[in-house]
């Protein structure tokens, strides 16, 4: 809108929302919280169509695969939990970091993850095993 107005506010998290992400192909977007969630939205409707629970603290970032069928979210609990969007079932809870994990990043294969914790690393990770591949410390 060149108003600079929203178009569409949405409304559902419990708590302050941390980061939000578009899907590659601009359909749905993904919304992390400190209510612990991350909700998927219609981006066309504005309606939440599939909430995301399993982590045990804020939820500080939210990314999606490159073909648009996961999502990874970094959460103060210590973890990256990868998400089967069209299921909302967990694929892997990637534990190795010693405090909250801020941000995640995918490859553009989609075969890894990259995330950046408050215990000064970045952890990079294979997604098909839930294994880490290499912990780059030096921050």
């Amino acid at each position: 809108a060149s108003t600079g107005e929203a178009v569409r506010v949405l409304e559902g998290h419990s708590d302050r929302v941390n980061s939000v992400c578009w899907s590659p192909d601009g359909s749905r977007l993904a919304s992390a919280s400190a209510d612990e969630t991350v909700r998927v939205w219609d981006a066309s409707t504005g309606e939440a169509v599939r909430v995301l629970e399993g982590h045990s603290d804020r939820v500080n970032s939210v990314c999606w695969s490159p073909d648009g069928s996961r999502l990874a979210s970094a959460s103060f609990d210590d973890t990256v939990a990868v998400w089967d969007v069209s299921t909302g079932e967990t694929v892997h809870v990637l534990e190795g970091h010693e405090d909250a994990v801020i941000s995640t990043c995918w490859s553009p294969d989609g075969s890894r993850l990259a995330s950046a914790s408050f215990d000064d690393t970045v952890a990079v990770w294979d997604v098909s095993t839930g294994e880490t591949v290499h912990v780059l410390e030096g921050h």
